[in-house]
């Protein structure tokens, strides 16, 4: 029966949800940001070439997103454990969400920077710009647009890992999910937690191109 404790819980799971993903996020792009920029810079066409750099980052990228996000969950339980001080729930799915994610953020913030036109960099050098100078006021300003789409499109894959914890009690709509639909058989709670989930990835979505679009006609 639907009754007014399971309206809370799914409420209380939406808002965990929430926090996992954005606050994951934030840190994902703590983390992936720097590490897109460094790979975009020290690429042999990027503004420094560092081939040791650039294939040290790269290796470590692709070893960590060539890991099933379940299998990383479990893999630095130890590690998640030491810096939450447990392994399970909300708060400590954090980390393994910003583990997973950091990677593949600085993979979508290097493309982003690689598609600015060379004729801006190289009208910038030749104005005597440096190499932070570059990255900030031409790289990053100029890919903004680029930059806001990937954050739409790291929110929902982020969403989608936070729902896969639930599978080990990592909390939120995923965990209510398995623990009432999957072992109780309770058809109704799933679908409600899949609805949400699908309604949280369209909102981010719908914001994301919005605000894209608004940045693209103000770069016009």
């Amino acid at each position: 029966m639907w009754t007014k404790e399971m309206t809370l819980m799914m409420w209380e799971g939406t808002l965990d949800t929430l926090f996992m993903t954005l606050l994951s996020t934030f840190f994902g792009y703590l983390l992936g940001l720097p590490m897109g920029i460094a790979l975009a810079v020290t690429d042999r066409d990027g503004i420094r070439p560092n081939a040791v750099v650039y294939k040290i980052l790269d290796i470590i990228a692709n070893i960590v997103r060539s890991i099933p996000f379940l299998i990383l969950l479990i893999l630095i339980m130890p590690f998640t454990k030491l810096i939450v001080g447990r392994s399970y729930g909300t708060a400590a799915t954090v980390v393994p969400l910003t583990v997973a994610a950091a990677p593949f953020i600085g993979r979508m913030i290097e493309s982003s920077l690689k598609e600015v036109d060379h004729g801006v960099i190289e009208a910038a050098q030749s104005m005597g710009a440096g190499t932070m100078t570059i990255i900030v006021r031409v790289l990053l300003v100029e890919a903004r647009t680029s930059i806001l789409v990937g954050v739409t499109i790291a929110l929902g894959t982020i969403l989608g890992y936070s729902a896969m914890a639930g599978i080990v009690g990592g909390g939120g709509l995923g965990d209510i999910a398995m623990r009432y639909g999957y072992y109780r058989y309770e058809s109704d709670i799933m679908l409600a937690a899949v609805v949400l989930l699908v309604i949280l990835v369209q909102i981010f979505q719908t914001l994301g191109m919005r605000m894209s679009v608004k940045l693209d006609r103000r770069k016009r």
